[in-house]
């Protein structure tokens, strides 16, 4: 028993994974090859997809918004954990990125579930609304611009259904959130949010340290059902 969040080194991180991780062929494949590319930290860790795998397969989730796909592996992981009439909106604006994804999500056999939207995420957020998408979403998973978080998440509310859940990642911004020294608009912006997130009487929370901090926030029944 423990009254803090443990500490993991490298040596009992990779016993985690050794003892935890059910990672399919398709997902490490995609993994290592991401991990070549420059920008290869915007990819989510192996522990953080099978926890996400395993909250989509929980809420039954069946229609889903991704905002940030990059090189898909997150997109990927929900496609592989979702029944076979889900459907996944993916939000991106790279089409460099997002050729890699669409790659394995064929190679995978699950394309036909994702639908990918190269456009700005607030153009495609605004779009679903505008075409009855209010309450009808399961699942949102955000993880893209960080001054834009804000906006992401007040939209997603709309789309969400009672009892739906969004996912934020990168709240914890690698420990720059507790730096007083840093001001960036990045950090900044991962600090407002935070603080928003945690008044917010529309949802219940919890943030997760796992990976880079994973915000969890499920909407409320109006009503006051559960």
């Amino acid at each position: 028993m423990s009254k803090q969040t443990l500490n993991l080194n490298d040596e009992l991180y990779h016993y985690m994974l050794s003892v935890s991780l059910r990672e399919a062929e398709v997902l490490r494949l995609l993994r290592e090859e991401t991990a070549q590319e420059p920008m290869a930290m915007m990819q989510i860790s192996p522990e953080q997809g099978q926890f996400m795998a395993l909250l989509v397969k929980l809420i039954g989730a069946k229609h889903i918004i991704e905002i940030g796909t990059f090189t898909g592996y997150s997109s990927l992981v929900m496609a592989l954990a979702s029944s076979s009439d889900a459907k996944i909106v993916a939000c991106d604006v790279s089409e460099e990125w997002t050729s890699m994804a669409r790659r394995y999500w064929r190679q995978a056999g699950v394309d036909h579930k994702i639908d990918l939207r190269l456009a700005p995420a607030v153009n495609t957020l605004d779009a679903l609304i505008a075409a009855g998408g209010e309450a009808r979403y399961d699942f949102v998973f955000i993880d893209a611009d960080k001054t834009n978080y804000q906006t992401y998440y007040e939209k997603s509310l709309v789309l969400l259904r009672a009892g739906g859940l969004i996912a934020v990642d990168n709240v914890l911004w690698g420990g720059s959130v507790i730096d007083p020294d840093k001001q960036d608009e990045d950090t900044v912006a991962i600090r407002r949010f935070n603080d928003k997130l945690l008044t917010d009487s529309r949802v219940d929370i919890s943030l997760v340290p796992i990976a880079d901090g994973l915000a969890l926030a499920r909407k409320i029944n109006p009503t006051g059902d559960v």
